[in-house]
């Protein structure tokens, strides 16, 4: 037995002399883990920003093309004008307050003559940003 505790007592004193005098966190250690929290920090919410502006500019467009068809299927709804340069909007279908603009729509023949076939474009704008442009053909029925 006295032989076992002579092998056993060099292990403690071996790994007492290896732990050292550590009593607490030192600076460097605590510097390096707030930068390493911030790093992490300034990823996830540039990632959050980029997300957010990616769900606005979606909503921006969904919102522009939803107004834009409207427009259309109001224009496809009138009467054909032969020869008409422009149709007027319905400005009832423009959402208040937000910005929304719809220009007059632009209607052009295909042909150098009129066969009953016209395009139309239609130009959605918000602010003093050009948001969607559609084009779209209306006929002679």
């Amino acid at each position: 037995m006295l032989r076992q505790r002579s092998i056993v007592a060099p292990r403690f004193r071996i790994i007492e002399k290896l732990k050292g005098s550590e009593t607490g966190v030192t600076l460097i250690e605590t510097l390096m883990a707030l930068a390493l929290l911030g790093i992490i920090s300034v990823a996830f919410l540039s990632g959050l920003a980029t997300a957010a502006k990616a769900t606005f500019i979606a909503d921006e467009q969904a919102t522009a093309e939803s107004l834009a068809r409207s427009q259309i299927e109001y224009v496809r709804s009138q009467g054909y004008e032969p020869d008409a340069s422009e149709y007027p909007v319905d400005l009832s279908l423009i959402p208040e307050g937000e910005g929304w603009v719809v220009p007059p729509i632009v209607a052009e023949p295909l042909h150098d003559t009129d066969d009953g076939i016209q395009k139309i474009r239609v130009t959605v704008t918000r602010g003093d940003k050009t948001v969607l442009i559609i084009d779209a053909y209306k006929v002679d029925r």
